[in-house]
């Protein structure tokens, strides 16, 4: 064996997990089977984010720092054979971004440690990461608890003289969401035309933007449910929920090189919905009734023909088409995420309770569960009596990705989806 059998830092009670403005206390242990003369032993906080233009590399083209401090654990001199312990501590800032991994850049925060020996000699070095949560308090958003509604209208032709329209209202009970909660969606399908329209699919995406010498957006599919298409002349509804996986927050703040945001959004008619992904769950009672889906209250049922005959339709079509009042309810034909999703989250170490089949957050108080990166082997930590326990369940984790090519087209803005955009909803040819 070499002079120097065994150099490493350790953090104090084993901790993984940091606040910033907390401090940060840890040892560095070396061991010797001979003397050892040295310069100096230094020890370094660093936190830092780098960004590059290819896929999984670490030759950074842009990097930014948030803090590099050092300390000297001992000044020139020789260490004999045996054991020896040096102690250290940093406050971290209050400042520091979340720790972040993704395939075009990270956010990294770690303690370096080296043993500087004289001239000619081979200095030692050694290093430990650890990660930073700053909790995302979802009641820090304005009208986090409001209903999110978009909608959109399509017109479009079909038997070559035929003009029809489909109109798509999609709405979810929050604005805001935490790891584990069920995410409430609803849409409201009216098509006002002879054909039945394709089925009605509902995607959660994410949305991580790198800027390097010119930004790079990764767009992933989360989750994907969808519903059975709606028949000709009909208006039809559609509830359905996504369980939120494990995700990164949607906020970096600090962190001026990526941006995470989440949407809801209906591809085929680029109905658009962004959602945040927090901490700190929403601690009101999602409004209600959400605008635009459902008759009023007392509105009296009215009946309509479920599929008018070619010769009514057309008349229907030329005085103005008929009325939709009378909603049926869509059924889902398929949802990405498995079913026995819920129960066996529960049953994860580390993992936070799963919350009611209404969607509201657990009752009782949790510690903020931290997601670290987009892929599906990073860690999942979340702060216990037992400490941090990483797992690499593929179930509490988003599902495996395909390669895309990029920059990628980013999904339209809130604004985009509700201010005229033509979306692509079209019925069955």
């Amino acid at each position: 064996m070499g002079r120097v059998q065994l150099f490493e830092i350790s953090l104090s009670h084993g901790r993984v997990v940091y606040s910033p403005g907390e401090p940060l206390a840890g040892t560095v242990r070396v061991r010797l089977g001979a003397p050892l003369p040295f310069r100096a032993i230094r020890v370094t906080c660093i936190g830092s984010c780098g960004v590059s233009n290819k896929a999984n590399d670490t030759a950074w083209v842009v990097e930014e720092g948030y803090f590099n401090s050092s300390l000297s654990l001992a000044d020139k001199g020789s260490l004999p054979a045996g054991e020896h312990s040096f102690p250290f501590q940093f406050l971290l800032p209050a400042t520091a971004p979340t720790s972040f991994e993704g395939p075009f850049g990270k956010i990294v925060h770690q303690v370096r440690a080296a043993i500087h020996t004289p001239r000619f000699s081979k200095d030692h070095k050694c290093s430990l990461v650890f990660y930073i949560l700053s909790p995302l308090n979802l009641n820090s958003i304005p009208d986090i608890e409001q209903p999110n509604v978009a909608s959109a209208t399509k017109k479009f032709s079909y038997k070559l003289v035929k003009t029809g329209s489909v109109v798509l209202t999609a709405s979810t009970d929050l604005r805001g969401y935490v790891v584990g909660q069920a995410l409430q969606l609803h849409a409201d399908v009216e098509n006002q035309s002879g054909k039945d329209t394709s089925p009605v699919v509902a995607s959660l995406l994410q949305k991580v933007s790198y800027k390097a010498k010119r930004w790079i957006h990764d767009v992933r599919t989360i989750a994907e449910v969808e519903g059975a298409g709606v028949k000709a002349w009909r208006r039809a509804q559609w509830h359905e929920q996504i369980l939120v996986p494990a995700l990164p927050q949607s906020a970096l703040p600090g962190c001026s090189l990526i941006h995470i945001d989440y949407y809801l959004q209906a591809p085929e008619a680029t109905v658009t919905l962004p959602v945040f992904i927090g901490n700190i769950a929403v601690n009101h009672a999602p409004v209600s009734p959400r605008p635009g889906l459902g008759l009023p209250p007392g509105a009296p049922p009215l009946v309509v023909p479920s599929a008018p005959p070619q010769e009514e339709a057309e008349a229907e079509a030329a005085a103005g088409g008929p009325h939709f009042l009378d909603p049926v309810f869509l059924s889902t034909k398929s949802h990405s995420q498995r079913q026995p999703l819920l129960a066996t989250l529960s049953s994860v170490p580390g993992a936070p309770e799963p919350c009611p089949q209404d969607g509201s957050p657990a009752s009782h108080p949790l510690h903020p569960p931290l997601c670290i990166s987009t892929g599906a082997t990073v860690p999942y930590f979340a702060e216990g009596s037992g400490g941090p326990v990483p797992t690499t369940s593929t179930l509490i984790l988003p599902p495996e990705y395909s390669s895309w090519g990029y920059p990628y087209e980013a999904p339209p803005s809130y604004e985009q989806s509700c201010g005229g955009v033509e979306p692509s909803l079209t019925p069955e040819s």
